[in-house]
């Protein structure tokens, strides 16, 4: 979704975000993928807030791990976020773009690199340690020291998802809302930047 084109789904997140602020969990949703085998990968991931100025949302990932592999076979997921506080469900889909240190956009290195240092110290060393999931002979696998100043390591990968539908269920007022683009996925972004539509559909609660 381009930045000119703000999507009204962002603010009811947004609303949703606020609403639940109280709750450490708010900032949790899960991730779906689509391995090269077929089937589905899912975990839980945290948000990042969104791309400055745009409606992508931003999450932070280890390089290493499955669902990279997964997004390089298939560039599509999935998003799911309950809150459960008020009762509201969003299921965003979209493109994700994989920002990793071998990236040759000066512009999406500069992004990775916000975002690495918008995160603590503690939550930067993870990417010291050894490769997701594999098996530990030590209780807790030591990591070298950090310089809090330095860069992204290698193993630091930022993923920036742009939601095409997004899906919004209200369990408390009965309400169920679908948004889309309404962009074809065969058309280069460079094209799709001034024809973004954002629609609106109410969708009967009996079609879940």
């Amino acid at each position: 979704m381009s930045s000119s084109a703000t999507a009204p789904w962002k603010q009811i997140l947004l609303n949703s975000i606020s609403s639940n602020s109280h709750l450490k969990h708010s900032i949790y949703f899960q991730l779906a993928t689509v391995g090269s085998n077929g089937r589905p990968s899912n975990r839980t991931v945290v948000f990042r807030g969104f791309q400055d100025g745009t409606d992508k949302i931003q999450i932070n990932s280890d390089s290493r791990s499955r669902k990279i592999e997964d997004l390089k076979h298939c560039p599509f997921a999935e998003v799911c976020w309950y809150f459960t506080e008020t009762w509201e469900q969003f299921r965003i889909h979209g493109r994700v773009d994989m920002i990793d240190a071998s990236n040759s956009d000066p512009d999406k290195l500069r992004q990775r690199e916000v975002a690495w240092f918008a995160g603590s110290v503690r939550s930067r060393l993870q990417y010291l340690g050894l490769t997701p999931g594999l098996p530990s002979l030590d209780e807790q696998p030591s990591n070298d020291s950090l310089d809090p100043s330095a860069g992204p390591v290698d193993a630091f990968c930022l993923l920036v998802l742009d939601p095409e539908k997004v899906d919004y269920l209200n369990l408390k007022s009965n309400e169920r809302l679908a948004f889309s683009t309404g962009r074809s996925v065969n058309v280069p972004d460079e094209s799709n930047q001034l024809n973004l539509k954002h629609m609106c559909t109410k969708v009967p609660l009996s079609n879940l």
